[in-house]
């Protein structure tokens, strides 16, 4: 066990600065240490070092042939990471980067075996966080952070959700305050001649096309059959404590699956849209947003899906997204989440 060490950054800058030094000094001593970044919060070792890097699998409990990402502040960084970069690469980091995108390349083995689960290609990021990137500058050395959660729980989008997880089992908890994506970076195979979306995030597919024409999808996004290739997609993943169906169709449909629910005495929980909240009876309600407004229900996901306690309910009621733009993304959670999907016939 740890004594988590947790520093509240506000707006005194010599304290935040303190707190980045401590922290960035814990990282380059091996320990771990949780940061936001502006998808979700991350849980980072020392990704030059196998045994900082075994750190992060046992505080999340997180399987060791699960691959992660290494994040990296500079473009310069990502470069001592690989054998090379493709021209398509180039063009991706130069629209989309620091952001919200992770790159498959060729790695050169500078990382330690266990962030790449030995595979010969790196996952690669550079976060848009001040946070994130004041750290990674400080510690100059590439960080593996996969999100700071125990694995199969959602992911966290605020410090509290990382204390509630992982008190005591990492060494430190920076707190920027809320994340804003709310949804991991997409990930993006860059190894081939048309890049591969491997995971969907907060670049959408059709943005990426703006940039590099043709983009694939991962097979395994589509049939749940095929192995998927992206870190964090392997295994379940973003489950609440309590039994989530993922309900398609409309108000009247969701409205008839709760009622049928409920004839057995169990309490349902809705996450849903505005739109939809508006129009269904249930017995605890979370509004997720306008369904107009994706990007919002997607910042609000997670914190949703952490929401519901065993004993408050027994059963969540979801809605079910367009998958278009961050949809896909915020479907892609919600499918791996559900118990089970409810067609409307």
């Amino acid at each position: 066990m740890f004594e988590t060490k947790r520093w509240n950054l506000h707006n005194d800058q010599k304290y935040n600065d303190e707190a980045l030094e401590e922290a960035a000094e814990l990282l380059i001593k091996g320990k771990t240490v949780a940061f936001p970044t502006e998808t979700v919060y991350g849980l980072g070792a020392d990704a030059t070092s196998e045994a900082a890097v075994a750190g992060i699998f046992q505080a999340k409990g997180r399987p060791t042939d699960n691959p992660l990402i290494a994040h990296v502040a500079t473009k310069e960084q990502l470069t001592q990471l690989v054998i090379q970069l493709p021209v398509l690469a180039e063009k991706l980091i130069h629209a989309f980067s620091p952001g919200p995108i992770t790159f498959v390349l060729p790695s050169n083995g500078a990382c330690a075996r266990n962030v790449t689960a030995g595979l010969s290609t790196i996952a690669v990021r550079m976060p848009d966080h001040p946070v994130a990137q004041a750290l990674l500058k400080k510690c100059d050395i590439p960080i593996a952070a996969p999100s700071a959660n125990v694995s199969g729980r959602p992911s966290p989008t605020t410090a509290d959700h990382v204390w509630q997880d992982l008190h005591g089992e990492i060494a430190g908890l920076l707190d920027g305050g809320a994340t804003g994506v709310g949804v991991e970076s997409t990930v993006i195979d860059c190894t081939q001649d048309i890049p591969i979306i491997l995971r969907p995030g907060g670049i959408t597919k059709e943005q990426l096309e703006e940039v590099v024409g043709r983009v694939m999808v991962d097979p395994a996004l589509i049939n749940h059959e095929e192995q998927p290739k992206s870190p964090g997609m392997k295994y379940t993943h973003y489950a609440p404590e309590v039994p989530l169906w993922l309900v398609e169709g409309s108000f009247e449909h969701i409205q008839q699956v709760i009622d049928r629910e409920r004839i057995s005495d169990k309490k349902i929980g809705l996450i849903a849209s505005t739109e939809t909240a508006k129009q269904i009876d249930a017995d605890h309600t979370i509004n997720l947003g306008s369904s107009q407004q994706l990007n919002e229900i997607a910042a609000n996901l997670y914190d949703a899906l952490r929401a519901f306690k065993q004993g408050n309910v027994d059963l969540i009621i979801c809605e079910a997204f367009p998958e278009e733009g961050i949809g896909q993304a915020i479907m892609n959670r919600l499918k791996k989440a559900a118990r089970m999907v409810v067609k409307e016939m």
